[in-house]
């Protein structure tokens, strides 16, 4: 696979992201309090992690690339390059901090955006909580060895009903340098996010939040649960009993009162190759129809979800 080079549209994506909604998931973010053990945790399930890469405020981090997304493994780097936050200004490093000081987990969820500047007016216009445009650049090494300069601009929706949980659109500058087919061939086959999870005390009441984030026909509530349909994958909200009822004997993380993100689902190529490469690994996983699930405290706070295509 090869990818178009070029700045700030979405034909420099993989996978044909032109001409369709923007906001599909980009990737999620996954807070770590020890990096390397949590990079050969990955490694062990049979992911490919890019190496460890730092952040000018702070943080590091090392990604599980996919096509189109991916997850982002995070941890505090060097507390003392961390910002507190301003009145309208985030702070990346202060958030994982202030995350991590409760629990390893994932923080945030981003989506995929051809103009962050656009998103946040929008956002602001709806009524979301908004915060000053967000643009940084870092060094990333290419599968090959060499480095290059990848470059962002995110813009931050937050709302006080979910304190855990935050979203932001990230804008890819450098696509052409940023997605590598090397990183994205794994040995347990994973090829995509299909499904982001969350768990709240009463997801219909989100409703009006997840409209303003991807729009009102994105949004479905079922039975007590909402699907959030977008460009690439879904959001899936859940009540707490639906959320063990997912993956039912499964410790999930310590519930805090507020919404938060409990897990995803990733697409891999065969189920049966990654069932014999844990089976060989020793690691513990639960089978179910079409899928294994493998538990928060293995996976550094989440629970993963591996489905056949």
């Amino acid at each position: 696979m090869s990818f178009p080079t070029g700045r700030n549209n979405l034909s420099a994506y993989p996978s044909g992201m032109a001409g369709k909604p923007n906001r599909g998931i980009d990737h999620l973010v996954l807070c770590v309090r020890h990096l390397e053990a949590a990079r050969r945790t990955y490694a062990r399930l049979g992911f490919t992690l890019t190496p460890h890469a730092v952040h000018p405020w702070g943080t590091g981090n090392s990604l599980a690339q996919f096509r189109g997304n991916f997850i982002e493994l995070l941890t505090i780097d060097d507390p003392a390059k961390i910002t507190p936050a301003g009145a309208r200004e985030f702070s990346f490093g202060a958030a994982a901090d202030r995350f991590l000081k409760r629990r390893e987990g994932c923080s945030m969820i981003a989506l995929a955006t051809d103009d962050a500047r656009r998103d946040r007016d929008e956002f602001a216009a709806a009524g979301l909580g908004t915060y000053a445009p967000f643009d940084f650049a870092r060094q990333a090494r290419l599968p090959d060895g060499r480095e290059a300069t990848v470059a962002f601009s995110l813009a931050f929706a937050t709302d006080a009903r979910l304190p855990e949980l935050t979203f932001f659109t990230c804008q890819h500058r450098a696509p052409e340098f940023f997605w590598r087919p090397e990183y994205q061939r794994h040995a347990n086959g994973a090829t995509t996010i299909e499904e982001i999870l969350i768990a709240a005390d009463d997801p219909p009441s989100l409703a009006d939040l997840f409209a303003r984030l991807e729009g009102e026909d994105a949004v479905s509530a079922q039975g007590g649960r909402l699907e959030v349909a977008t460009a690439r994958g879904r959001l899936t909200v859940l009540g707490r009993e639906a959320a063990a009822e997912r993956c039912p004997g499964l410790p999930l993380p310590a519930a805090p009162e507020s919404a938060h993100i409990i897990g995803c689902r990733i697409a891999v190529s065969d189920l049966d190759a990654v069932k014999m490469r844990f089976d060989a690994s020793d690691v513990t996983y639960r089978a179910m129809s079409g899928a294994v699930q493998i538990a928060p405290d293995i996976a550094c706070g989440m629970y993963l979800e591996l489905a056949a295509p």
